[in-house]
């Protein structure tokens, strides 16, 4: 099989993973288009040591991170069709200088920096755990692999794969009882 042919049936899967990140639709095609794209120009830098579909994640995660801070970094103005770029931006202002409609204050900015810092802590505590755990953790979780292919993958039984996502997660929640839960009283 082509590694064309094995983009091709990783495309629904890297796709919906996107739309969850990003929440717009074109945008997430756009960051699968980029991974494919950077995959396909250096189709050396496959290794081979885990899965196509593993590292195509991975390259998508950072496509999708930079799409996010671009598109916080970027306003978009779309002009009328009479209208020039000029024009438009001028339309955004009164006369001295202020927004003509000021953007929404943020409702609960505190409650999105907590979700952010949760979010942190739990990639601390998934670091801790030791690799193979991390490893059959992030590939189920994150991955969304089936159990099937993580045996596959890793070379171990499904009762064995198991076992080791219970234990992940019980060592998650331990961490996250001292580290966010513990830290929150």
């Amino acid at each position: 099989m082509s590694i064309e042919s094995e983009l091709a049936a990783l495309h629904q899967p890297l796709l919906r993973f996107a739309q969850q990140q990003l929440r717009n639709d074109s945008l997430a095609e756009d960051v699968v288009s980029e991974t494919f794209l950077a995959i396909l120009e250096k189709p050396d830098n496959f290794e081979g040591r885990s899965s196509l579909r593993t590292y195509a994640t991975g390259i998508l995660k950072f496509k999708i991170i930079d799409a996010i801070r671009h598109k916080g970094r970027e306003v978009h103005i779309e002009p009328l069709d009479e209208q020039s770029m000029d024009d438009a931006i001028d339309a955004l202002f009164i006369a001295d200088g202020h927004w003509q409609d000021p953007p929404v204050p943020w409702q609960h900015p505190e409650r999105a920096l907590e979700q952010s810092q949760f979010f942190d802590t739990l990639q601390i505590c998934v670091d801790r755990l030791p690799p193979k755990l991390g490893r059959i953790f992030m590939m189920r979780e994150w991955l969304e692999s089936d159990v099937d292919e993580i045996c596959t993958e890793l070379g171990i039984t499904s009762n064995n794969c198991g076992v080791m996502l219970y234990r992940a997660r019980m060592q998650l929640r331990e961490c996250l009882d001292i580290s966010w839960f513990g830290a929150q009283k």
